[in-house]
């Protein structure tokens, strides 16, 4: 009922929902928020933000009947997309506000679903603007294996939770390529965040729903575009994992993500999604072409804000080996024992940050994948 109302409504009326729609998001900036959350019975009426890691209602706003944020959410969506919507009770979209004070798009990542029968959205600011490669203090060998002038092909992994930062460190290795090597790269997405302006290398951007139907399908399709780099937004199923494979094998690079926490849980979880009769062959593969693995959280930091904690494997002859005889066991202390190469565990970062004084004892130890190595480390001081 309520998008056939607003089906009949004059531009007018849906521009001013819109526009008030927006003025939430310019509060959203003001905070520095990275998360907005609204509509649906959880919400309590109320407009939440995520400051700084922690999420809160913002009691300088007014408070919504579910009717009213229904009608809102319902405006951000083309007749096609709510039809979608209705059809799957669940949207991924990418939103836009025109910033007149300073002559630019704000983006942001919209999921839209639906909550004891009533819509409610999670929007995700993009970032303006880019971090600089530089300014992860990735060593040496990290950005040569990322880097397209020193390796040509291999599949890169970023890992970690939803909002850990996995889509920011990706965009910043995109750019540091864009900036240096004359190339195509090809970002396969959904949807599409940060848009990249072409530089010394072409850029493509396709989005999931819009530009193709799948992952699977705009890797397959992106082999027939001439590329150097194919960006993959996610790793989601067995048949993305295959192609991304198939496709590293023919001697592409290939950048994508996926949602686990460490380098280890991050084969596993390739393997596992692998039928059992092909894991043999798999693992063959994936030695073969697995380059490097950067996993990584946000960490509250001791002056209030997050600081980032990653760990990072490159593979190396003995990783490899671990790989195809299926002892993933032993790549945490190949890491461990491989700073000198670049390497490094969770736990010996979070152990530095803590030694650092960036990070607390509470925030280092809950962070930590293996626990008794983090109290090792820092007992012994790391």
């Amino acid at each position: 009922m309520i998008s056939q109302n607003l089906e009949e409504q004059p531009d007018e009326t849906k521009i001013q929902l819109k526009k008030h729609l927006d003025t939430f998001l310019d509060r959203m900036k003001k905070l520095e928020a990275s998360d907005i959350d609204f509509g649906g019975p959880g919400c309590v009426k109320q407009i939440w933000f995520r400051v700084h890691g922690i999420k809160r209602p913002e009691p300088d706003l007014q408070k919504y009947e579910l009717t009213e944020t229904d009608i809102l959410i319902s405006n951000l969506l083309t007749k096609s997309e709510l039809e979608q919507l209705f059809r799957n009770r669940y949207l991924d979209i990418s939103y836009q506000v025109y910033e007149s004070s300073e002559k630019h798009w704000s983006r942001f990542r919209a999921t839209l679903y639906f909550e004891l029968n009533h819509l409610a959205v999670n929007m995700r600011r993009i970032n303006d603007s880019i971090f600089q490669f530089s300014e992860y203090g990735f060593n040496e060998e990290v950005a040569k294996a990322v880097s397209l002038k020193y390796q040509k092909s291999g599949l890169i992994l970023v890992t970690g939770i939803t909002g850990s930062g996995k889509s920011t460190t990706l965009d910043s290795i995109i750019d540091a390529n864009n900036k240096t090597m004359p190339a195509h790269i090809v970002i396969i997405a959904d949807p599409v965040e940060y848009v990249h302006v072409s530089k010394k290398s072409i850029v493509k951007h396709r989005e999931i729903g819009r530009d193709v139907n799948s992952f699977k399908e705009g890797t397959i399709q992106a082999l027939r575009q001439d590329p150097d780099i194919i960006v993959i937004g996610e790793m989601r199923d067995a048949d993305t994992i295959m192609t991304v494979l198939e496709v590293v094998d023919s001697g592409h690079k290939v950048f994508t993500t996926l949602h686990t926490s460490s380098a280890i849980e991050s084969i596993d979880r390739i393997l596992g999604e692998i039928p059992l009769e092909e894991q043999s062959r798999i693992r063959e593969r994936l030695a073969d072409v697995l380059t490097c693995v950067i996993s990584q959280k946000l960490i509250p930091s001791v002056d209030g804000k997050r600081i980032l904690a990653k760990e990072i494997m490159l593979t190396n002859s003995a990783i490899k080996t671990a790989i195809r005889n299926n002892n993933i066991g032993e790549i945490y202390q190949i890491i461990h024992q491989s700073n000198d190469k670049g390497m490094s565990t969770m736990e010996q970062d979070l152990a530095k940050l803590h030694s650092n004084n960036v990070i607390s004892y509470f925030e280092a130890y809950i962070n930590a994948n293996n626990k008794k190595r983090l109290e090792d480390l820092i007992k012994y001081n790391y």
